[in-house]
């Protein structure tokens, strides 16, 4: 039988540096990570769009605001360090017409609180750093978002902590908890304290351990179409002004490690909690869960569920997403864009006590396990910061 000081449920950017910050912490501890794929960073992680966000979106209040000015530098100086690809490229926030121009007025309020460099620009300063933008007067530029090629840091991360002493243990799926450790699918693990980042089952698990009693995952497919145009054809990341009601930020423009561009994402309502591709991973009890849950939002029509799904089943089309897309840029034509990416799903927290998708992280634990339930963009860029966020937690619950 396998024993741990520490035991890590889930190999994604999360799970990974936490297991690296349990090690930091503890040197002289066993930490133990577990993970039901062949390798780590097979979902969200290694499926995202690559961008280091910069801090501007969120609330003064959120954890999302404090870990994410501090993750994107500490990611990019890693990424330096490490000689990993990243491309400076910065991100535009666009006004489609006047009604949007106080979000804009927002979102530089919120930089300003968060401390996050943003500059407020003129539509031609916009243009000069990317001549085919279109804004309505204004326009916001974030010089410190970058991208990067997420399965390139992710292959170091976990290079870090194969080299540090921590266990991996691949193809290994948590079935449940038994006293003093957890029962896996390769045998039963003994764990002093067990930290759940299993992402898309990061609620299931938490229920296990009497956590996560009002809270469920509803997952969301994303999916970006990629330009057959020409290298550097876009300088800029662009983005359009966000519903700030709702965690997702709008079709956008996105310029990936290669200088090559991509739009989307879409956020399409899935029917199971792995539901990337036809019958693939189907479970017949998630799929009648996931189902009862989007029903009963639809009809109630809660944080209007029903426009939501209904604009996000659109993106699918590509004609229309390209539509979108085109809003915020010229010379953009269907033509342009042929290819869909690989799909990643976002593990989005659902409040079902105030009927609400959740939009800061989110996390429940006690002296015995600790659960990260809402880890949702930006905590790649985060990961470095929220792992230490998260150690100062449970530190405070096991002293």
């Amino acid at each position: 039988m396998i024993t741990s000081d520490f035991l890590v449920i889930g190999g994604g950017v999360i799970g990974v540096n936490i297991a690296l910050q349990a090690k930091r912490n503890f040197p002289d501890s066993t930490v133990t990570l577990l993970e039901k794929e062949a390798d780590c960073g097979e979902h969200a992680s290694g499926r995202n769009s690559g961008v280091l966000h910069a801090g501007f979106y969120y609330s003064a209040d959120s954890l999302k605001a404090r870990l994410t000015k501090d993750g994107n530098k500490r990611l990019t100086d890693f990424c330096r360090e490490r000689g990993l690809g990243i491309n400076h490229c910065g991100k535009l926030v666009v006004a489609a017409n006047a009604d949007e121009l106080p979000v804009l007025d927002e979102l530089l309020a919120r930089a300003r609180h968060n401390g996050v460099t943003l500059h407020d620009i003129s539509e031609a300063e916009a243009r000069e750093i990317e001549p085919r933008v279109r804004t309505h007067e204004r326009a916001l530029f974030s010089p410190t978002t970058a991208s990067v090629d997420p399965r390139e840091v992710m292959r170091a991360f976990v290079s870090d902590a194969r080299q540090s002493g921590i266990r991996i243990l691949t193809d290994t799926r948590y079935t449940g908890r038994k006293n003093g450790g957890i029962r896996t699918t390769e045998g039963d693990i003994e764990a002093g304290y067990v930290i759940n980042a299993a992402g898309l089952y990061a609620d299931k698990i938490a229920r296990d351990y009497g956590f996560a009693e009002h809270y469920r995952i509803l997952p969301f497919k994303g999916l970006y179409l990629y330009a057959n145009e020409k290298v550097e054809a876009l300088r800029t990341n662009i983005y359009p002004v966000p519903n700030l009601r709702n965690p997702f930020l709008g079709v956008h423009h996105t310029v990936t490690l290669d200088g090559k561009s991509k739009i989307g994402p879409t956020a399409v309502p899935c029917f199971w909690r792995e539901h990337y591709h036809g019958l693939d991973n189907f479970r017949i009890g998630e799929f009648l869960e996931v189902m009862a849950r989007e029903a009963y939002l639809f009809i109630r029509n809660d944080f209007d569920f029903r426009k939501l799904a209904w604009d996000e089943m659109q993106k699918i089309y590509r004609p229309h997403i390209v539509k979108l897309a085109a809003g915020l840029m010229n010379g953009v034509e269907t033509g342009f864009y042929t290819k869909w990416g690989k799909p990643g799903i976002r593990a989005q927290l659902l409040d079902t006590s105030k009927r609400k998708l959740e939009m800061d992280f989110k996390m429940e634990g006690d002296k015995h396990s600790f659960h990260i339930l809402n880890a949702v963009s930006p905590a790649f860029t985060c990961a470095m910061s929220f792992s230490e966020y998260t150690f100062r937690k449970i530190n405070d619950l096991i002293s």
